[in-house]
């Protein structure tokens, strides 16, 4: 299961990280994110050594919900070198999102 990542650790994790990183903004009460969830774990193994993978809770931390634009739940962002690469919001298949990724790293 990703990890959860916060606001603090956010730039060491993400922003600094040698690898792409892959970011599920979620909140516990989303039935989609829910549903997502099972897919994103299939994304963490299957990548594991080429993405790192994080989820951030949008309900607890807000600054980079402001930042980052997230306007709905989930928004999954692709980050390389430290900058968005791509952005996809709400449910999507693992072909959906394997397919994204491979594209963008």
């Amino acid at each position: 299961m990703a990890t959860r990542i916060y606001t603090e650790d956010f730039s060491t994790k993400v922003l600094e990280s040698d690898l792409p990183v892959l970011v599920d903004f979620y909140s516990d009460s989303c039935v989609v994110c829910k549903k997502l969830a099972p897919t994103i774990c299939e994304i963490e193994e299957d990548y594991e050594g080429k993405v790192s993978v994080f989820k951030y809770n949008t309900g607890y931390d807000k600054k980079l919900v402001e930042e980052y634009g997230i306007l709905s739940n989930p928004t999954v962002i692709l980050f390389k070198d430290g900058q968005v690469v791509g952005k996809q919001v709400g449910a999507k298949d693992y072909d959906e999102l394997s397919d994204w990724i491979d594209g963008l790293i």
